[in-house]
């Protein structure tokens, strides 16, 4: 990690940690002034010029007035998870047997502890993987139906959360005594991992459609491959052959009715189906580094309109910068 913080310190980039946004000011119906941003100095405001919305839940541009969509069309969210990890697993072993720790594999002895009523808080999705030496990182259980911008529920979420990974514990354990058997928890996340949440409504809403049909737009700003998935019960995996992949356009990045504001990461403009490959993070990366980009021309050249900017121009350099584009 100090890699990327070596990273922005050279770029003349300001960090402040331990800082949330705290409500938005506007001083135009489509112009946002400032930010207000809560942290141990109390309440600080941030003008821009132009902002760009990285939160997840698309928070500063639904407090700015942008429209949303959070789910389906009841308004259900995908499950979240709470990572974990083991310390003082015996690493010959894992070697063995840790493939088998994985959803895809049906004979997987976790579905023998799912089966056994023992640990009702378990359920079918897990996959796990060395993180360091004896230590393995499982990526398991569901939350379902989390509202994310409910502390109420995010903190009872990360309760539950904890509860499943000692019920895991306890199955790996019963099931692969010679791996886990001397294992402990050593860590649980520090945040909630949230899959689904607000879709700030953009000049084009990328589709479900425009996945299955591989599209290209004249402003995509990058490519993506990743299958749709969707953490609900009974939906299928629905993947891409290799060498295939699509468009993200820009106008999914411009929420409407908003002069100068973009959005970045899981809260861009899809439909509900097409998030689910979207929502993951080599796409969140492309639409990151495209947002900054974006910013930078819209306050160059139009006036900080994220609007009008050059899309070709910033395709020109986004390529530039190595940025993968047909």
């Amino acid at each position: 990690m100090t890699v990327y913080d070596q990273m922005v310190a050279e770029s003349g980039a300001r960090v402040l940690f331990f800082s949330r946004v705290a409500a938005v000011e506007k001083v135009a119906d489509e112009t946002v002034d400032a930010i207000i941003v809560a942290n141990k100095s109390g309440l600080v405001a941030f003008k821009a010029k132009v902002f760009i919305d990285a939160t997840g839940d698309g928070d500063l541009a639904a407090w700015a007035g942008a429209s949303f969509k959070r789910g389906d069309d009841s308004g259900v969210v995908q499950s979240s998870s709470l990572c974990f990890s083991f310390a003082n697993v015996d690493s010959y072993n894992y070697n063995l047997t840790g493939p088998s720790l994985h959803t895809s594999n049906k004979n997987s002895p976790v579905y023998k502890a799912i089966e056994s009523g023992k640990y009702p808080l378990i359920d079918k999705h897990f996959n796990s993987n060395f993180i360091g030496p004896d230590v393995v990182q499982f990526n398991a259980g569901h939350l379902d139906n989390v509202d994310s911008t409910d502390p109420w529920a995010t903190t009872q979420a990360m309760m539950v959360g904890r509860q499943i990974a000692g019920q895991y514990l306890e199955a790996m354990k019963d099931v692969q005594p010679k791996t886990f058997g001397s294992a402990f928890l050593v860590k649980t996340a520090s945040l909630l991992g949230v899959r689904d949440s607000r879709r700030i409504e953009g000049d084009y809403t990328f589709t479900v459609e425009d996945w299955k049909e591989r599209r290209t737009f004249e402003d995509e700003i990058g490519r993506n491959c990743y299958y749709i998935d969707v953490h609900k019960p009974g939906h299928k995996e629905t993947r891409y052959k290799k060498g295939e992949s699509h468009g993200i356009p820009y106008r999914c990045l411009t929420p409407k009715g908003l002069k100068n504001v973009l959005t970045a990461g899981r809260c861009i403009s899809t439909d509900e189906e097409a998030f689910g490959s979207l929502r993951v993070m080599p796409p969140c990366l492309v639409t990151g580094e495209a947002a900054g980009m974006a910013a930078v021309h819209a306050i160059k050249q139009a006036r900080n309109d994220v609007h009008k900017i050059d899309t070709d121009y910033l395709r020109k350099r986004l390529k530039e910068e190595g940025q993968y584009l047909l």
